[in-house]
């Protein structure tokens, strides 16, 4: 049986502070954050046939502190066509190098990418979200589903 203790300090908390209307993320203003991929910079490293580090670059110069819709959309063509540049063969061999925050951040990209699919992309990000989750596991995608920052 429970013993009643007579403690009721837990109900002075104030949970209404904590909804999602007031909560802030710690963004800071777009003047101070980088703003996503060099465009250039990518397709210097996609015409040098460096894909494996076009994608480096992409996953870590990601937009995820960036409150501008349009910087999140440019960055999100710029992985599409680095995704989309890899062969199939080489694809595993790719996500089998890549960390733990990378393998994150390249599922953040795929999951962005079937919301807004280009042509010939979805066959594609089902290849890539299989190798991703055949080395990050289920716990891949429970972090970035529950993680507020998007891409």
């Amino acid at each position: 049986m429970s013993k009643n203790t007579s403690q009721s300090l837990f109900r002075k908390v104030d949970v209404d502070k904590y909804t999602n209307e007031t909560y802030e993320d710690d963004t800071t203003a777009d003047g101070g954050v980088q703003q996503g991929p060099d465009q250039n910079q990518v397709f210097s490293l996609l015409q040098s046939n460096s894909n494996l580090e076009a994608l480096r670059y992409i996953l870590a110069n990601a937009p995820v502190m960036v409150k501008s819709q349009a910087v999140k959309d440019a960055a999100l063509q710029l992985a599409m066509k680095v995704l989309t540049s890899f062969k199939s063969m080489e694809i595993e061999r790719a996500v089998k190098s890549l960390e733990r925050t990378e393998l994150d951040m390249l599922m953040k990209y795929i999951y962005r990418g079937f919301e807004y699919p280009v042509e010939n992309s979805s066959a594609q990000l089902l290849v890539w979200h299989e190798k991703v989750f055949q080395v990050g596991g289920t716990g891949c995608i429970l972090r970035v589903l529950t993680d507020r920052k998007r891409v």
